[in-house]
């Protein structure tokens, strides 16, 4: 799926359709642009979410600098190029190079910028919101998560399993809304230790130019990371389905992590609290839905849940129950939804009209009645 153009067709289709002045009684309502907006993307989706930020930004006619990752550079220079070439004037979208600390810092305090659009981890989260806070400018952030993916009793649950870790694994699990902690019946455990096993099994790993289903994670830093919490699994009890420390068998270099899960966990087990990015996942037991509920909830995190079941006014039931900001039952996808945390996965909203909201300011003319009135 190609996920930077998805968002530029939904925003142009938004964008004839988007009210920018309303009447309202005897008031005229303005949404005007924010101004000079900060934007800074992450490394593991660069061209979706570089998109995500830059069209609805050109589409309500704000002016914008973009950082991206410095670990992934080449990207935001090859859309800075393509827009050059569709011609958008000078000056209207900007384009800078380096780390965090060194212009990522130095960007979101600047005065002359007007919002900060982030996305990244929680802890870059906080320093980007309190650089920006002296300028009282706003921020919008969308951070870390760690998805609840609750498999009702009524679901195909080796069909749900599998899909689940398929997607976990999916881009080395470097995926801030992947569904990494499983919820499924407690009574039927062993059964989805059996599926998940074997759909761990079928996930290859190696050489991303060649026909593996992963490659590495982006960095020695995280793949130590990662490691360190596989470890920290195994230490505090949960069970070891498949995967575990070390690289796969046949890779004796490059940050190649072994597809894992885990089961048996328990929701204060680190790797249930920690967001882990790696293709790791956790699968915990609940014995009712109100008890797969407390669990799916008790997390820092709000940004993406899953359900997956038969009955349909069940799931929609447990769907609106989960505190996230965006919650699919059984797979469903749309570029119109909104995408955004609760709690320290951040604060407003991207995707579809969502989008626009946060580059906009709301004006209120007084006393602008509508021609002929009184």
């Amino acid at each position: 799926m190609n996920l930077g153009l998805g968002h530029l067709t939904t925003a142009i289709e938004v964008l004839r359709n988007f009210v920018f002045e309303e009447q309202r009684g005897g008031s005229l309502v303005v949404k005007e642009p924010i101004g000079v907006c900060g934007l800074i993307t992450p490394w593991n989706w660069p061209i979706s979410l570089i998109a995500v930020k830059v069209f609805p930004a050109l589409a309500t006619g704000c002016t914008m600098i973009l950082k991206p990752s410095e670990q992934s550079p080449f990207n935001g220079q090859i859309f800075a190029e393509i827009l050059d070439e569709a011609g958008v004037p000078a000056g209207v979208f900007n384009l800078v190079q380096g780390d965090g600390p060194g212009v990522g810092r130095a960007l979101s305090g600047h005065p002359d910028i007007d919002m900060v659009s982030f996305t990244g981890s929680t802890r870059a989260g906080i320093d980007v919101a309190a650089n920006a806070a002296a300028g009282v400018k706003r921020v919008t952030q969308e951070l870390g998560g760690k998805g609840p993916n609750v498999i009702l009793d009524d679901a195909d649950l080796a069909a749900n399993v599998g899909k689940g870790v398929a997607t976990m694994m999916m881009n080395s699990g470097q995926t801030c809304s992947a569904p990494s902690r499983m919820l499924v019946p407690g009574e039927r455990m062993e059964e989805a230790v059996a599926a998940a096993r074997e759909a761990a099994s079928q996930v290859t790993v190696g050489d991303p130019t060649g026909d593996a289903a992963i490659g590495p994670v982006v960095s020695k830093a995280q793949f130590e990371k990662v490691q360190g919490l596989i470890q920290k699994g195994i230490d505090e009890g949960a069970t070891l389905v498949a995967g575990g420390v070390g690289r796969p068998d046949g890779l004796t270099t490059g940050y190649f992590v072994q597809p894992t899960v885990f089961a048996d966990v328990k929701n204060d087990m680190t790797i249930a609290r920690e967001e882990i990015f790696g293709p790791v996942l956790t699968i915990l037991g609940y014995d009712s839905i109100d008890h797969a509920i407390e669990i799916a909830n008790d997390t820092d995190y709000g940004l993406a849940g899953f359900v997956a079941g038969s009955d349909l006014d069940q799931a929609r039931s447990v769907a609106r129950r989960i505190r996230a900001g965006n919650v699919a039952i059984n797979d469903a996808f749309d570029f119109g939804a909104p995408f955004g945390g609760y709690k320290k996965s951040g604060n407003g909203r991207e995707w579809g009209e969502f989008g626009f909201h946060d580059y906009l300011e709301i004006k209120g003319i007084l006393g602008y009645t509508p021609e002929g009135g009184s």
